[in-house]
């Protein structure tokens, strides 16, 4: 018996009957040898690790546009507060921890330069509409790997798509993901916000923090421990009504003195002027675009708009910039 196959017997002896097996899943778009090591999950976090979309993300915003300091999360910081979260409450449900990363690592990896404000105009300006979600798991199936996608397994892609709150995964572990998401990006956008000052500690309403807690650590301790102990022994990932609520109140919270406050948010028209700009020069000269896109295109049969999307979506904050400079902004003269 290989060390695979050991790994797999173990999840079939150890997991909770509720559990996503590696030997169950239902496979890859297109089959490939099986590895000797590692189940098919494991080998699919690999794969998003290895990733260069993944690598990216260190240099694009997740809430602060272009932060002075070392301490604001990035979109990749965020990726790893919620691979933490979910890791921690998969391990304690007896849930499979590497199927829970895989969809963590992925869940951002199609995000646009400048956050949700990138996202915002590319889903305008695109015909066809624009979600992260949805890009996310366009990168991992037709983007990466020089336009030939990673060939995740079906559950990965199901997770990564269905994260949001408007969308329910098909596993436990997805759903694990889902509610992490929010976890982390509620509490780290507020340690962010109190860092910024944008708000203060103690301007949180106290009807969520009497729940929740007084601190990040707290809150976090809360929301954690109250998924585990409302989801042991049961076929979904459930919170305490009272938590839940709170919760949402938290980010309704942060929505309306964070997320649309002017300080914070002063220059986002700018960033998403300058990837319209940028969108507006490529459709009209696609010739441009990196040789892998436009070959994809031809080959997929995708609409130009998208390929446009795909390109700008795949930028950092500060390659957008360096692009739009290098199209936009007149460099001085020089007599050599």
């Amino acid at each position: 018996m290989n060390i695979r196959m050991q790994q797999e017997q173990w999840e079939r002896d150890y997991l909770s009957p509720y559990a996503s097996l590696s030997v169950n899943s239902r496979g890859r778009d297109r089959e490939e040898p099986q590895c000797d090591i590692r189940p098919l999950f494991q080998r699919d976090r690999d794969r998003i690790l290895h990733s260069k979309a993944f690598r990216r993300m260190k240099h694009k915003t997740q809430v602060f546009l272009a932060p002075t300091g070392d301490h604001y999360r990035t979109r990749l910081t965020h990726t790893l507060e919620v691979a933490q979260i979910a890791r921690t409450i998969a391990r304690a449900l007896r849930m499979n921890e590497d199927l829970t990363e895989a969809i963590a690592l992925g869940h951002d990896l199609g995000h646009t330069p400048f956050g949700h404000a990138g996202e915002a105009v590319l889903n305008r300006l695109n015909p066809s509409g624009f979600t992260h979600y949805a890009q996310s798991v366009r990168v991992v199936e037709s983007l990466e790997k020089n336009c030939t996608g990673l060939n995740l397994t079906w559950e990965v892609r199901d997770g990564m798509m269905n994260h949001g709150t408007s969308r329910m995964p098909s596993t436990m572990e997805g759903k694990i993901v889902r509610f992490s998401d929010k976890i982390a990006y509620i509490n780290h956008d507020i340690d962010d916000a109190i860092r910024g000052q944008i708000i203060s500690e103690e301007e949180i309403p106290s009807v969520f923090t009497d729940i929740l807690g007084h601190t990040s650590k707290s809150r976090l301790n809360t929301l954690i421990h109250g998924i585990i102990g409302e989801s042991v022994g049961k076929a979904d990932i459930l919170m305490p009504k009272e938590t839940e609520e709170a919760m949402l109140g938290l980010r309704r919270y942060m929505f309306e003195h964070v997320y649309t406050n002017p300080i914070a948010k002063g220059q986002e028209h700018k960033a998403q002027n300058l990837l319209q700009a940028l969108f507006e020069h490529f459709m009209k000269n696609v010739h441009e675009l990196p040789t892998e896109y436009i070959r994809m295109g031809e080959r997929t049969g995708s609409s130009r708009e998208q390929i446009v999307c795909d390109y700008i979506a795949g930028m950092t904050d500060q390659y957008a910039i360096s692009v739009y400079e290098e199209l936009y902004v007149p460099t001085a003269w020089k007599v050599f």
